[in-house]
């Protein structure tokens, strides 16, 4: 290449080299000068301008295929001299790549020494200006009419030559804002070793750089474990009681909802893939044609495919599938046993046939009916209108995945207006997706960036706790948070009775922290009083001061019990422990000393500490996900719950990808460090409030069956 064509490298300038890119008339200039101006640099002005202009003022000529070079080495020996003396960053009002297109566009040719070198001049990031800005005429200006299929061509070029691009719309004002913020994180990215193709990755899926530099910071500190001072038992965390207590609080729920908009939240984004493993594993390693049921059965020392087996006509999707069977194999009936079973497996799980493992999991058959056969979408609408109901309203919320979205619209329409007609209660059913900027980075067992086969950063869900975002954007008074595989077939109104209890005992405690707060800010607080609230957190809302507060003026008190009782507020059941894997009950303690009521998993517990790990056995309590939450405050105004979570309770799950092993960071759980600066309440309910369907058999037990 010609030594005037040679673009001085970053590596020997040191410096973040940003070039402006876009058609004619789209603000690169104005913002050019703006960043050197803020950035207090250099920047490059357009080397075509000047020649073209003196071209056309000598000459009276426009410019021609012959200019594109002269043009090219001007634009390199401008840009190199600015590099030199630039602080910290140059911004370069054109480059080659832009004079490359224009000779393309225009001349339908490119000498071959430009393209070479606009293809190796390399630059930071580009800035590609939107043609959203008046069109300015000037001397050297035309086409005023073809600037959007020009801007696809420059950014159709960004694309081609793999070049780190965003795209900048808006007036100057707030570009410049936009271009400063994309600039600073692009700088953050470099420090951290990252690629401007990785920063323009991390900016177009929306993470903000910020998760991801803490997220590389648990990688490799490793994340705090929680500090367990005990289980949560009755009477010392967990409330009791009486079935007459119950029904109390219930009526005491249902003369209070009346003005208060209630709305039942439904996690329901993933797949069925893991409620049908054992049979995924089965159709995997099992010869047909060369080995019996019971054979392989004893060589994999399988449990739950025995069962299945001999559970197969109770399964409520049992004669759909039986039905088919018979329609694509005409001697079904004689067959053996093996083939009978094993097709049926087969084509339950086919993805051309009913391919269960494949679906979500709140629109499978789970209970069979007289006339009927209901999904857990289905029940879910059905309890909603039982308890989540206020002024003949009820609003239901689901978090499904976007490719599952219309299969729930579907399933819920079929049957919602039937429902509707029976209970005499309109039901508004809404949905939500959790948001790709919620996903964390994964990286390899040296904590360094993972990579896919195309070198582009590998990025996993986040975990429920990302939810915590879908529930912090609903508009409503009191919310009743349920998973979607925990429904019942039989004693709905059970069912209802306690989860209107426990939405009972929160409006109870809410009230009551509402005057708290209204008195507090009318100065009606006393001595009295406060001695009056410190013993209502502690005896109603198992909360315990430090003993630093009683060290505070009173002013400060006040200030400090406002601070304690003005956020959301949770009221979770809890069942006896019952061996089930999942979260239970504790009093943990803080970094800075507090104590108070969290739900914990097993992950966040310090296993290798003997003392840990024996409180977590002595867990007597289980978190079956049966939560109603308070998330306005006492002036009718919406938290912002995402102030309300522990950042430093996820979890480093270990995965294999690409058949590679990798870690992935999964953000604080949705009703543990992601709600665990909440006030909360445990209160034990029945065993009959809890019946998830982890795998497809706990369909057969008697929660599922009819």
């Amino acid at each position: 290449m010609e030594e005037n064509l040679r673009q001085l490298s970053n590596g020997a300038t040191k410096i973040i080299k940003i070039a402006l890119f876009g058609p004619e008339s789209t603000g690169k200039t104005t913002l050019a000068k703006q960043l050197a101006e803020y950035y207090k640099t250099e920047w490059v002005p357009e080397y075509a301008r000047e020649y073209l202009q003196e071209k056309w003022d000598v000459n009276q000529q426009i410019c021609d295929i012959d200019d594109m070079l002269p043009i090219a080495f001007g634009q390199t020996k401008l840009e190199n001299e600015s590099a030199l003396i630039a602080n910290n960053y140059l911004f370069c009002d054109t480059n080659l790549l832009v004079t490359k297109v224009f000779s393309e566009v225009y001349y339908d040719y490119c000498d071959p020494l430009l393209d070479q070198a606009a293809r190796e001049h390399e630059y930071d990031l580009f800035f590609l200006t939107d043609i959203d800005v008046p069109w300015e005429k000037d001397d050297l200006r035309d086409h005023p009419n073809e600037r959007e299929s020009v801007f696809a061509i420059f950014k159709q070029s960004l694309i081609d030559n793999k070049k780190p691009f965003v795209i900048l719309s808006g007036d100057k004002k707030l570009r410049l804002k936009k271009a400063v913020a994309i600039i600073n994180d692009l700088t953050k990215a470099k420090e951290m070793g990252l690629s401007s193709l990785d920063f323009v990755q991390i900016y177009e899926k929306g993470v903000p750089l910020k998760n991801i530099q803490q997220q590389l910071i648990f990688f490799r500190n490793g994340i705090t474990k929680s500090n367990l001072v005990g289980p949560a038992t009755l009477f010392n965390g967990i409330l009791k009681l009486s079935e007459n207590d119950f029904r109390l609080k219930a009526d005491y729920f249902d003369e209070n909802k009346s003005s208060l908009k209630l709305e039942k939240f439904v996690p329901a984004s993933g797949a069925a893939t893991r409620m049908f493993k054992f049979l995924l594993s089965f159709l995997k390693d099992f010869d047909v044609e060369n080995e019996t049921i019971n054979a392989y059965v004893n060589r994999k020392k399988e449990t739950e495919l025995p069962v299945f087996i001999v559970g197969l006509e109770k399964f409520p999707f049992f004669k759909a599938v039986d039905k088919k069977l018979r329609e694509e194999f005409i001697d079904f009936e004689f067959l053996h046993r093996d083939y009978k079973n094993y097709y049926f497996i087969k084509l339950l799980l086919a993805p051309d046939y009913f391919n269960f493992a494949g679906k979500p999991k709140g629109v499978l058959p789970f209970h069979k009916y007289l006339n009927h056969i209901y999904t857990p979408v289905e029940e879910h609408l059905n309890e909603c209108v039982h308890y989540a109901n206020s002024n003949s309203n009820s609003n239901l919320h689901f978090t499904v995945s976007e490719s599952h979205l219309a299969q729930f619209k579907t399933t819920i329409n079929a049957i919602k207006g039937k429902l509707e007609k029976k209970s005499g209660i309109a039901i508004h059913v809404n949905y939500s997706c959790q948001n790709e900027n919620t996903d964390t980075l994964a990286v390899d067992f040296e904590n360094n960036p993972f990579r896919d086969e195309n070198g582009r950063l590998f990025f996993r869900p986040g975990g429920h706790g990302a939810l915590i975002e879908n529930l912090n954007n609903l508009d409503t008074d009191i919310v009743f948070i349920k998973n979607i595989d925990n429904v019942i077939q039989n004693n709905i109104e059970k069912i209802a009775l306690y989860k209107k209890a426990l939405a009972g005992i929160l409006i109870e405690l809410q009230q009551q922290v509402f005057n708290y707060l209204h008195a507090i800010d009318a100065a009606e607080i006393q001595q009295e009083q406060s001695e009056e609230i410190l013993l209502f957190l502690e005896e109603k809302l198992n909360i315990r001061v430090p003993n630093s507060f009683y060290k505070l003026s009173f002013e400060n008190k006040i200030f400090e019990i406002k601070a304690i009782l003005n956020r959301p507020i949770r009221v979770c059941g809890m069942v006896k422990n019952e061996g089930e894997a999942g979260g239970g009950p504790f009093w943990v303690k803080d970094e800075k000393g507090s104590i108070s009521l969290q739900i914990v998993e097993s992950p966040q517990v310090d296993l290798s500490d003997d003392n840990q790990k024996e409180i977590l056995n002595a867990s007597t309590h289980f978190n079956p996900v049966d939560l109603v939450c308070g998330i306005k405050n006492y002036k009718k105004e919406k938290f912002d719950l995402t102030q309300f979570v522990d950042h430093n309770s996820g979890f480093v799950v270990e995965k294999t990808t690409f058949g590679r092993d990798i870690k992935s960071y999964e953000l604080p759980g949705l009703w543990n460090g992601a709600m665990a600066k909440w006030m909360t309440v445990f209160v034990q309910v029945p065993l009959i409030t809890f019946n998830p369907v982890k795998t497809v058999n706990d369909l057969l037990k008697p929660a599922h069956q009819p």
